[in-house]
C-alpha cells in the first residue's frame, strides 16, 4: 500500500510536469507567430558543435529569442524547458531525469535541448555534462555570469562556448524600426539621425518599444534583478543599503569606483561588503567594468570604471535623480558597441589615464594597443575639441595605438596632427559600420 502511494505521487508529479512543459511549448508556438529581427550574436552560436552553447546576459536582453531564432532558422527539431518558471524552480538535480523523460514524451525523439535560465537549478551542470557525453546538443541561457562561468569552468572545461548578449545595438534597433541604414539620400541620413536621437534616450531593451510606460518597465526589471537574482541568491542581509548603493551607481555611471566613500554613505560595515555588492551587480549584468590601461597588472585592477549595461538604466527608473546627460549616454553607447565588436574577437578594452591626459578607450590585441577612441557629444567649442584631441594623441604616443578615432554626435572630419591621422565620426555612423575582421 505504501509503495502504491509513492508510485502515485511520482506519477502525479510527472503529470504536473507534463502540463507545465506543455504550457512552455505553447509559449514557443507564440514566438513562431511573431517576427524578430536578426541579432549579430546569432552567428556566434555553433549548432554543429559538440560543446554546449551558453548565452549569457542581462534579463530581457533577448537571450531566449536569440536561441529560438538560431534553432528555428537552422530547421532543427528541439525540446525546450524554461527554469525561470516558478512552478519548477524548486526542482533538484536528481529530479532532472524525470523532466527529461517528460520532454521525450511531449516531443518524441530529439537531439537538441534548449534550456532557459539554467542557473536557477542547483548542480545543473551534472545533468548537462551527462547529456553532452551522450551526444546531446545543448543550448543554454543564463542571467548570472559568475554561476555560469564558474561552474562551466569547473565542470564543463572545454565543453562549452559562451556568447554574451547585450540589449539591441543601434544597428539592431534600426532593423527593428525598419530604418534604412545604407542609403546616402538626405532623407535616409536624416531618419538615421532621428532614430539615434531616440536610441540614445530609450536604449536597447527589446520589449521597451512595445510598452507605454517605459519607467515602470525598467523599474520592474531592476527591482527583479536586485531582489531575485542577487538578494535571494546571495542572502543579502542589508537589503536597503544594497539597493541604495545600486541606485546610486546607476545614477552616476559612467564613473570610476570609489569603494571607500560608499562605506559611510550607505552605512556599510566593511570595504569587503562594498566590493561584494558591486561584484554581484556586475554578475547580474546591471553594470559592466572597464579596467585602466597599464603594463602593470596591479594598476590595471585599481580604479575600475563602471558603465550600465544599457542607457535605459541610467535615469529611467523609480527614484532616479540622474539627469539626461547626453555626453555620458553617448560614451556608454560607444562602450557597449565596443564590447559587442571586440570582446568576441578576443581583444581587450581599457581606458587610459595619467597626469598628462585621458582617453576613453584603448583596444588591445594581446598586449599591443591598436585603437584609441575618444568620445565627446559636442566638440563645436574649440577648447573642448582641443582637449579631446590632445587626450587622443597623448594616449597614442604612450600606448602605440595607431588607429585614432573621435566619436561625436554628428561631426564628420579627417584631420592630421603631428603625423597622427584622426578620424572624427558620428557615433551613429560608426555603430552602423562593419566591425574589423568581419
Amino acid at each position: 500500500m505504501h509503495l502504491n502511494i509513492i508510485y502515485l505521487t511520482l506519477l502525479m508529479d510527472k503529470r504536473i510536469l507534463e502540463t507545465i512543459l506543455s504550457d512552455q511549448v505553447a509559449e514557443l508556438d507564440y514566438k513562431r507567430s511573431r517576427k524578430f529581427c536578426y541579432r549579430q550574436a546569432e552567428k556566434e552560436i555553433d549548432l554543429t558543435s559538440p560543446q554546449a552553447q551558453v548565452v549569457i546576459g542581462v534579463r530581457r536582453s533577448g537571450k531566449s529569442t536569440l536561441c529560438f531564432n538560431a534553432l528555428t532558422r537552422a530547421n532543427i527539431k528541439f525540446a525546450y524547458v524554461n527554469f525561470d518558471d516558478e512552478r519548477i524552480i524548486s526542482l533538484k538535480a536528481d529530479e532532472l531525469n524525470d523532466l527529461l523523460e517528460v520532454l521525450y514524451k511531449i516531443n518524441g525523439p530529439f537531439n537538441y535541448l534548449f534550456i532557459d535560465e539554467i542557473q536557477n537549478i542547483p548542480e545543473w551542470y551534472i545533468f548537462v555534462n551527462r547529456l553532452l557525453r551522450q551526444g546531446m546538443h545543448i543550448v543554454i541561457t543564463g542571467s548570472n555570469a559568475n554561476l555560469l562561468s564558474g561552474e562551466l569552468a569547473t565542470h564543463l572545461t572545454g565543453r562549452h562556448n559562451t556568447i554574451t548578449l547585450y540589449p539591441f545595438s543601434f544597428a539592431e534597433y534600426c532593423a527593428l524600426k525598419e530604418v534604412d541604414t545604407t542609403s546616402l539620400s538626405t532623407e535616409a541620413i536624416a531618419l538615421r539621425r532621428a532614430a539615434f536621437d531616440d536610441y540614445i534616450l530609450q536604449g536597447g531593451f527589446p520589449e521597451l518599444h512595445l510598452v507605454k510606460n517605459e519607467r515602470n518597465y525598467i523599474s520592474s526589471l531592476v527591482d527583479n534583478i536586485l531582489k531575485r537574482d542577487i538578494e535571494q541568491r546571495y542572502h543579502i542581509q542589508h537589503t536597503a543599503a544594497f539597493e541604495q548603493l545600486a541606485s546610486h551607481l546607476l545614477n552616476i555611471v559612467p564613473t570610476i569606483l570609489a569603494n571607500k566613500s560608499y562605506l559611510d554613505s550607505f552605512n556599510l560595515k566593511s570595504i569587503h561588503t562594498v566590493k561584494n555588492y558591486i561584484v554581484y551587480l556586475k554578475e547580474a549584468f546591471l553594470l559592466s567594468g572597464l579596467h585602466k590601461y597599464s603594463a602593470k597588472s596591479q594598476l590595471r585592477i585599481t580604479r575600475e570604471k563602471i558603465y550600465p549595461i544599457d542607457v535605459a538604466l541610467m535615469n529611467n527608473r523609480a527614484d532616479a535623480f540622474a539627469g539626461v546627460n547626453l555626453g555620458w549616454r553617448l560614451e556608454t553607447i560607444a562602450y557597449l558597441e565596443l564590447l559587442r565588436r571586440y570582446r568576441s574577437q578576443g581583444r581587450d578594452i581599457y581606458y587610459y589615464s595619467d597626469r598628462s591626459g585621458e582617453c576613453d578607450f584603448v583596444i588591445c590585441r594581446n598586449r599591443q594597443a591598436e585603437i584609441a577612441i575618444q568620445v565627446s557629444y559636442d566638440i563645436s567649442n574649440d577648447k573642448t575639441r582641443q582637449r579631446e584631441l590632445n587626450g587622443l594623441i597623448h594616449c597614442a604616443e604612450n600606448t602605440g595605438a595607431h588607429t585614432l578615432l573621435l566619436l561625436t554626435d554628428h561631426i564628420y572630419d579627417d584631420i592630421t596632427i603631428n603625423n597622427h591621422q584622426i578620424a572624427i565620426r558620428p557615433l551613429y555612423e560608426f555603430a552602423l559600420s562593419p566591425a574589423p575582421n568581419e
